[in-house]
């Protein structure tokens, strides 16, 4: 059973009270950009989260649509991102909550018709389907109170999930450069 030594509330105290006096520093920019990788090879790629700048995420081509498989491709690492949101929103929850948990297993996945993405016809481009699949064991809960209580918060206050559930705008720009 995992008990957390770290206080989310005292951990959150100062932010909340400094985003409740300065509501303009709770407005974040995430930012991602391209990493070094060989122009030569079309079915891979690097990326660098801002946040993170000593860590480099790969990805390539799912093997659906000619990849080679070593590496996620960047449908994996959509609901990667979904389930690391749910499962760290748990885990936050929890123990703001001062719920010690016994198991978590968190599980995504998702539909997907390769032929759109190969231009095969008129077949969607994108993920159809997505399904999380969100799993808790809390000791000393007969009755699965505290753990509703928990998972209904944290499906609450997951930002991937809402994200993904509500939409938000897209803008894409492509610029040419020549040379």
């Amino acid at each position: 059973m995992a008990t957390t030594k770290i206080d989310v509330r005292e951990r959150q105290a100062p932010l909340r009270e400094r985003y409740r006096s300065q509501p303009e520093s709770a407005q974040i920019r995430l930012r991602v950009r391209s990493g070094s990788s060989d122009l030569n090879d079309p079915l891979h790629c690097a990326i660098l989260p801002d946040a993170a700048p000593d860590v480099t995420w790969r990805s390539g081509a799912h093997t659906a649509v000619g990849g080679t498989g070593d590496v996620p491709c960047s449908g994996d690492l959509l609901l990667g991102a979904l389930a690391a949101c749910q499962e760290t929103t748990v885990r936050m929850v929890a123990a703001s909550m001062g719920i010690a948990l016994q198991s978590l297993e968190v599980e995504v996945e998702a539909d997907w018709d390769p032929r759109g993405t190969l231009a095969m016809g008129d077949y969607p481009i994108g993920l159809e389907a997505i399904r999380c699949t969100t799993r808790v064991t809390v000791p000393q809960d007969v009755n699965g109170e505290r753990a509703e209580r928990l998972l209904r918060s944290a499906e609450k206050y997951c930002v991937v999930l809402n994200t993904l559930r509500h939409g938000v705008p897209v803008e894409s720009s492509f610029s040419l450069q020549l040379k």
